[in-house]
């Protein structure tokens, strides 16, 4: 048996890395325990308890295009990250994209307290609108009907409407990108309500306002 003490019975520095690198943390820092989706319709998409979708860097490098739904299995981080590479002078940085996520991060974690994951699991809940409407009819008669909007459409929306907001925000103003994300995150997180600054938020308003007309 080999013997992990020294003389003053103190444990190796091997062990205590290797004790370190057990658990899974977003970037290192960020742990993946207790973090889940209040909405039950949300949970199989917002899964983090997964193992493909806890990991220490959001680069899977994975083709999730190549079958349907297949990127219900990217994690939503690296997913939040792919949307922030919208708009063609963007493609394609995602070092950049990957960069600006983890500082936003860090101001989340900093600002409240809590665990930065879990904001932006609540912020993503919150962004997709529950119902919609559609154009049903075929020739000149053609009227638009409200119908109820699937999990994944809700995340992808969601996703969508947050990056879409903080980037539109970004321009004519001092605040860093990442500052704007995690602003839009905290708002995005705290729901619907009066004075509420989210883009996402006031979008799916709308959007759920005009699907109620149409019932």
């Amino acid at each position: 048996m080999v013997d992990n003490t020294s003389d003053n019975g103190d444990v190796r520095v091997e062990d205590q890395r290797h004790e370190y690198a057990t658990e899974v943390k977003l970037f290192g820092k960020w742990s993946y325990e207790g973090v889940e989706s209040k909405d039950l319709s949300l949970m199989a998409y917002l899964n983090v308890k997964a193992i493909k979708a806890q990991v220490f860097f959001p680069f899977t490098a994975g083709r999730y295009q190549k079958r349907s739904f297949q990127k219900v299995n990217c994690p939503i981080i690296e997913r939040l990250c792919n949307g922030l590479m919208s708009k063609g002078r963007n493609s394609g940085k995602k070092q950049l994209a990957i960069r600006i996520v983890k500082q936003a991060l860090e101001i989340l974690a900093i600002t409240t307290g809590e665990n930065p994951l879990q904001i932006v699991i609540d912020a993503i809940s919150n962004g997709g609108a529950r119902e919609d409407s559609t154009r049903i009819g075929t020739g000149g008669v053609v009227r638009r009907q409200a119908v109820d909007v699937s999990p994944l459409r809700r995340v992808n929306q969601a996703i969508y409407l947050i990056t879409k907001g903080s980037r539109e925000s970004s321009f004519r103003t001092i605040k860093t990108m990442s500052e704007i994300l995690a602003d839009e995150l905290i708002a995005a997180s705290k729901g619907s309500g009066s004075g509420t600054n989210s883009h996402a938020v006031k979008k799916k308003d709308e959007i759920e306002r005009v699907a109620k007309g149409n019932r």
